[in-house]
């Protein structure tokens, strides 16, 4: 690989830094799809201790990649993602791999083949740490920057995906757990800010009566 096609790539890659994804920080900024496919890497990362029966550093090598087919569609939420879709951006992204240096293509070929297959222990796990991770984000992010369907996603989703690991079982759970407490958080402040509205209005009839009187 020349210098010059090893910076092609970083090119094409730095495109997720602009790409939006469906959810926003906790400071309410928009997050973009390689801010995702880091955390997520970082997460298998810290992991490697956990499943000592796994090659950690593939699963890391597989969440570094995963969405790099969006650097040419843009990301579009799982809950709206069709099969067209999915075929347009796999096309797009073997377009672009038949494109780069022998070894590096073959490389990520066969990664991207293994995530497809999802039968090796590593493909399950980048594939559970990339759901998880966009659930912890939700769970990060400012309640009314989710969309409705989103409470009932954050209970239920990606259960089935983690269910071949006990420990990533355990973080789906902790996961849940944050998300009623911050559902139930909600609706107190809610149920506050209603009391204290309906407190000045009392106090202003008060007032406005003994006006009157």
């Amino acid at each position: 690989m020349t210098a010059k096609e090893y910076l092609d790539i970083l090119h094409v890659a730095e495109r997720l830094k602009d790409t939006s994804r469906h959810c926003t920080t906790s400071g309410r900024r928009i997050e973009s799809v390689a801010e995702h496919s880091w955390r997520v890497s970082l997460m298998a990362f810290l992991l490697k201790k956990e499943f000592p029966e796994a090659d950690m550093e593939r699963v890391m090598e597989m969440c570094l990649i995963h969405d790099l087919g969006e650097c040419f569609t843009g990301d579009i939420p799982t809950f709206a993602k069709t099969d067209s879709d999915r075929e347009t951006e796999d096309g797009l992204l073997r377009k672009w791999l038949s494109s780069l240096p022998a070894e590096i293509a073959a490389d990520m070929r066969a990664l991207y083949e293994e995530m497809e297959a999802l039968i090796t222990v590593e493909s399950r796990i980048c594939k559970a740490l990339d759901k998880l991770e966009a659930l912890i984000q939700h769970n990060e992010s400012p309640l009314d920057t989710w969309s409705e369907n989103e409470y009932e996603l954050n209970k239920t989703y990606a259960f089935d995906t983690v269910a071949f690991s006990e420990w990533l079982t355990s973080l789906r759970q902790e996961i849940l757990c944050d998300t009623l407490d911050k559902i139930s958080d909600e609706k107190m402040e809610n149920k506050s800010d209603k009391a204290k509205a309906d407190e000045a209005k009392l106090m202003k009839a008060n007032g406005d009566n003994e006006k009157l009187l």
